[in-house]
């Protein structure tokens, strides 16, 4: 009599490969989540409207739509750990261009260097994803992802934390004094010294970054062994079979677009809650402290969630997490005051599954030889997070959009995002 084993979710033979792939994830976390308070920070040291400031967010994630194809097919013809090595000194790259961006007080060249540093993004997440999903069984690829995108949000409670201690904290434009002047009525030698103050500070936490990103660069190039992915995927497969094997793909096609709506409402969540408690009378730093709350609140959800998957079906899950994020979008949208601004928290908790699931999902029935350009679009998806966040910012301009604030009724857009992202979990579902 046979006994039926359930597949380990990370193989002995696997385990220092899937610890160090997985810290990165905490290091693009970190990134992001360092990068979404800096719109605030641009828009009154630099004297930008929301819009032009969410250009940050333009560049950030423009970065992941131009360099997520070029990523997968270089990874294609070498392999993972090369193309994790090359991702990690583009990452450095653009923090350290912080440097003369700081120097210049060019919101452009700041534009640029981050720009830089997601093509470095770009290769990790294309490269480290679909990784970790061949690290064991396919039965549990999934899980196995959720898993290791849980360290991404430590990594982006991280970077909240020092934009809020180190960053917003320290700003000369956002203190009392200034605040109830208005940066934009101080004379120009006040102004010109707090703008030098003020980029120096947002300077400094990404050079920091880019030392520590050498730092990994040493320890994966020592201690993660060379993978032979890249023969495999040369003699199996060629870039325009596998382009007609994903895009007749159902899943993997809806999967796609799915997952640019994920990141669109994501960014804009995150990024404009400032704003949101700004309207409230809030300063900088302490609505930062909401916003690592509400990562806090997403960190929870992402591992109440994958113990979740070993009992209820992924795009079950995915259905009812996003309805519980329409609801909290509604509210946040119709709720005035404080109580719409912990509606706007709660909207994190049910985001928590969202990527690794729609990227699982989408992968499940793609082949190993496929999946590395798979995982390119799922990448460039992405770029979600650089279109609709300038949109919310354009909205959150218009001051009002009649009864309601303007930057309450902006939410409109993470809404109709996860009511798409319903959709995707309802019609899997029914496939499945």
């Amino acid at each position: 009599m046979t006994q039926n084993l359930q597949p380990k979710l990370v193989e002995k033979k696997y385990l220092l490969t899937f610890i160090l792939i997985t810290s990165l994830f905490a290091l693009w976390g970190f990134a992001n989540d360092i990068t979404n308070p800096m719109v605030a920070a641009f828009q009154t040291v630099m004297e930008l409207t929301a819009a032009k400031a969410s250009l940050v967010q333009f560049a950030f994630y423009g970065g992941y739509a131009t360099m997520a194809i070029p990523a997968a097919l270089f990874a294609k013809k070498y392999s993972y750990k090369k193309g994790i090595l090359l991702g990690l000194i583009l990452y450095a790259i653009g923090a350290f261009m912080f440097i003369p961006a700081a120097n210049r007080q060019e919101f452009g060249f700041f534009c640029v260097s981050l720009y830089v540093l997601t093509f470095g993004l770009a290769f990790l997440e294309t490269t480290a994803n679909p990784y970790i999903l061949s690290l064991g069984s396919k039965e549990t690829s999934t899980r196995r992802l959720n898993l290791a995108q849980a360290f991404n949000p430590i990594g982006s409670l991280m970077g909240m934390f020092v934009a809020s201690s180190f960053v917003l904290a320290n700003l000369h434009s956002d203190t009392k004094e200034v605040r109830e002047i208005g940066f934009s009525n101080l004379d120009e030698m006040t102004k010109l010294s707090i703008r030098e103050h003020d980029l120096d500070i947002i300077r400094n936490p990404y050079v920091a970054l880019g030392c520590v990103v050498l730092l990994v660069f040493i320890i994966i190039a020592i201690f993660v062994k060379n993978d032979d992915r890249k023969e495999e995927s040369q003699t199996t497969s060629s870039s325009k079979g596998t382009l007609k094997r994903l895009f007749s793909n159902k899943v993997y096609r809806s999967g796609v677009l799915t997952q640019f709506f994920y990141v669109a409402a994501q960014i804009m969540v995150w990024t404009f809650i400032i704003q949101y408690a700004d309207r409230l009378g809030i300063d900088k730093a302490t609505a930062q402290m909401y916003n690592i709350i509400a990562m806090g609140m997403f960190l929870c959800g992402r591992f109440i969630s994958t113990f979740l998957m070993k009992y209820v079906n992924s795009r079950k899950l995915l259905m009812f997490f996003a309805i519980g994020a329409m609801l909290a979008s509604a509210g946040t949208i119709l709720i005035d005051g404080v109580l719409g601004l912990y509606c706007l928290m709660g909207i994190s908790i049910f985001m928590s599954l969202m990527f690794p699931t729609i990227y699982g999902i989408a992968l499940e029935n793609v082949s190993l030889e496929d999946s590395t350009l798979g995982a390119a679009f799922l990448v460039m998806a992405i770029v979600g997070g650089s279109l609709m966040p300038p949109i919310q910012g354009m909205i959150i301009d218009l001051g009002m959009v009649g009864s309601l604030p303007a930057v309450n009724f902006s939410f409109i857009l993470p809404f109709i995002c996860f009511l798409m992202i319903f959709i995707y979990g309802l019609r899997t579902s029914r496939m499945k």
